[in-house]
């Protein structure tokens, strides 16, 4: 069996701005179904917000992301963080700054004494992220 697990984002209001927000950072395409497209307005004041949007990255991951309705309560956004790893330094350094543009640094991107630099930050739309940046090998003579 083959499964695949995506992070799935709530969010009050904030659901098209917040996936515009990412694109700017990692890239890919956006699309999105209103509550009114896929037919299930639960309010007509809620009408236009976002029942369902998906991200796929120019990076190779996937977010989704929907408004939760007034009727549902407010969404956590803290009960699960996202973690962003590799080793393109360059590249992960800019979605980091990206990401605590306007948001909060709760652990500084330093070096870490597992060996790699690590940061912890909250976004604007108070997701919170974990940055892992290994450190690239020294070039090896062949």
């Amino acid at each position: 069996m083959s499964a695949i697990m995506t992070p799935y984002l709530s969010f009050r209001d904030q659901a098209a701005d917040a996936l515009r927000f990412y694109q700017g950072i990692f890239g890919g395409d956006v699309a999105t179904t209103t509550f009114a497209e896929g037919g299930m307005a639960p309010d007509p004041a809620e009408a236009d917000k976002v029942m369902h949007g998906r991200l796929d990255s120019g990076a190779g991951f996937v977010l989704m992301a929907s408004d939760t309705p007034a009727s549902m309560g407010v969404p956590s956004g803290s009960a699960i963080t996202l973690s962003l790893s590799g080793d393109d330094a360059a590249v992960l350094d800019g979605w980091w700054d990206a990401l605590t543009a306007d948001g909060t640094i709760v652990l500084p991107l330093e070096l870490a004494p597992w060996g790699e630099r690590f940061g912890m930050c909250t976004d604007r739309y108070g997701i919170d992220w974990m940055v892992s940046i290994a450190q690239a090998s020294p070039p090896t003579d062949s």
